[in-house]
């Protein structure tokens, strides 16, 4: 969701109104992410280096996600929005932290939608803890030397932090910027990238539509070519 200090600085505001602004598109677009059909949407709210940006922004971020998440709890709930969290959140600021735990709780029943907030997260990150994970399973003695050996992309996934959610099908970065940013590194090596022009804060439901359909156009092949995949089809 990139874009939010752009949109505010071109209008002369402070920054923080860019990312206020940012957080209302935030909680359109998972409402037409349901109305589609999609089952999980993440959001990169927070990366693991964003708590090099000044500090007055980075608390006033803080702030914001708590005051939202509690604004908007009830809404989450009657549309059927589970919230899940990826990151290492123990490093949020206790306010911060007590609302994202309390949001979490209160929707863990719903089903609609699972909407998986990426705070104080960093795709690297993720893939350094997996592997933290898995020799602290070495060390336990719940993992072979054998099985390491002959371990695959779709084990280690499980020490991962994305374990139990689905693969990520399409990546959607606005702003103008042509990069992933450490954002899902491991998931993001099948997935369909999108870029948009489109500041996150004017980011619409055409945009969001026409980002959709241009996944929908494309060929999935994971490694094979065209002629197996139209074989496939046909059995």
């Amino acid at each position: 969701m990139d874009g939010n200090g752009r949109w505010a600085r071109q209008r002369g505001l402070p920054r923080i109104e860019g990312h206020r602004r940012g957080a209302m598109v935030a909680e359109d677009v998972v409402s037409w992410a349901a109305d589609v059909g999609v089952q999980q949407i993440s959001l990169y709210a927070f990366s693991t280096e964003n708590w090099d940006r000044p500090h007055d922004e980075v608390s006033s971020l803080m702030n914001l996600l708590a005051s939202m998440l509690t604004m908007q709890l009830p809404r989450m709930c009657k549309q059927g929005v589970r919230l899940r969290v990826l990151g290492e959140i123990s490093a949020l600021p206790s306010m911060a932290r007590n609302a994202i735990m309390h949001a979490v709780q209160k929707t863990k029943t719903c089903t609609r939608i699972e909407l998986i907030l990426c705070l104080n997260y960093g795709g690297q990150q993720e893939i350094i803890a997996g592997i933290r994970r898995l020799v602290a399973a070495m060390k336990a003695g719940e993992l072979s030397d054998e099985a390491l050996a002959g371990l695959t992309a779709a084990q280690f996934r499980h020490f991962l932090w994305r374990d139990e959610l689905l693969p990520v099908d399409l990546l959607i970065r606005t702003g103008g910027e042509f990069r992933i940013s450490n954002f899902h590194l491991w998931d993001a090596a099948y997935a369909e990238l999108y870029f948009s022009p489109t500041f996150w804060p004017d980011y619409c439901r055409e945009d969001f539509l026409q980002a959709l359909q241009a996944y929908a156009q494309r060929e999935r092949r994971f490694g094979q070519t065209s002629e197996q995949l139209q074989q496939r089809g046909k059995i």
